[in-house]
């Protein structure tokens, strides 16, 4: 049988239209986002900031995605063991890693991580911020950090200020503070907040830095006065209390804060950490997700992707220098 050529060039088309439709379905099918419920991954334990800030997120971006989104925490010894599940996980958008100033901090603490902090990950959004601060023990010998920074300069290596465990960000945020001051003082870490909080109030120390948030509550009481804040600008949430930068001098460009964001692993498809951005700005720019993570310190910001991934190396770069100069052991 012979078939005239016109048969032949419509049977042509035919198979060329069935190939192209096969071909942008099979695009359609990798790009579809998405396609599965989404998890993020929290290196800490449930009901504090970190979680709450995801669990907060997380619901709106349920809303907004029309998929379920699930909060894993899974907390470790620097952020080790979600880090290492998230870096692992198909890079495709579903599975996500909560990142904070701590993610930046391991980075520079640890002498070796089962991933890399910046190749294994595609910062994705900033999701907020919250401040650091210097407290006293209300009716002991400190009132201002005019006082504080004056004793110190006074008395060296007499001040004794109170962190949580070596490494920590508000451990090496009081090292930086020291050394910006060109201060010599003794930093004292203890086991935990609740432990500093303690020494301090029963006099054992002059000082602690600490995240405000944790802190609210002894403040409220006032068991505890605010001195000082680390970052650049005073708080909503405590207007009278002022920035160390205030101080002047050697701190007038003092500024330290502690953030955390979301993250993917590396290779996810552009289009895809781009639409988790741009969901995440509109949800941390709602006056409800705005007040709820403010009732905790904290100050929802949103962020381009690019945007987030600066913010990480900067910090990085900063807890690297500060570990060097401070001669922290690495672990």
């Amino acid at each position: 049988m012979t078939h005239s050529p016109e048969t032949g060039l419509r049977r042509f088309l035919l198979l060329a239209l069935s190939l192209s439709c096969m071909a942008v379905s099979a695009v359609h099918a990798q790009t579809a986002f998405p396609s599965k419920p989404l998890k993020i991954v929290v290196p800490n334990a449930a009901g504090g900031a970190a979680d709450i800030t995801a669990r907060t997120v997380a619901q709106k971006l349920s809303e907004a995605l029309g998929q379920s989104v699930v909060i894993d925490n899974k907390p470790s010894a620097g952020g080790i063991v979600a880090g290492e599940m998230v870096a692992r996980s198909e890079p495709d958008g579903h599975t996500l890693l909560l990142i904070s100033s701590g993610t930046a901090v391991s980075a520079a603490l640890f002498k070796s991580l089962p991933f890399d902090t910046v190749k294994d990950f595609t910062p994705v959004s900033k999701l907020a911020s919250f401040d650091l601060v210097i407290a006293v023990a209300e009716g002991g010998r400190f009132k201002t950090l005019i006082e504080l920074l004056a004793y110190a300069r006074a008395n060296p290596g007499k001040l004794n200020i109170g962190t949580p465990q070596i490494g920590t960000t508000q451990n090496l945020a009081a090292e930086l503070f020291l050394s910006s001051a060109g201060l010599t003082a003794q930093i004292v870490p203890f086991n935990g907040t609740p432990p500093v909080i303690t020494a301090l109030r029963g006099g054992e120390i002059d000082a602690m830095v600490e995240i405000l948030g944790p802190l609210m509550p002894q403040i409220q009481s006032k068991a505890l006065r605010p001195v000082a804040l680390l970052s650049d600008k005073r708080s909503p949430v405590l207007p009278d209390v002022p920035a160390v930068r205030e101080a002047g001098g050697n701190l007038s460009q003092f500024n330290v804060s502690s953030w955390n964001g979301l993250s993917a692993p590396a290779k996810t498809p552009r289009e895809v950490v781009q639409r988790l951005s741009r969901e995440l700005q509109t949800i941390l720019a709602l006056p409800e997700v705005k007040k709820r993570l403010l009732e905790l310190s904290l100050y929802a910001q949103g962020s381009t992707p690019e945007q987030a991934s600066e913010l990480l190396s900067q910090d990085i770069r900063r807890w690297t220098e500060v570990i060097a100069k401070s001669k922290v052991e690495k672990h």
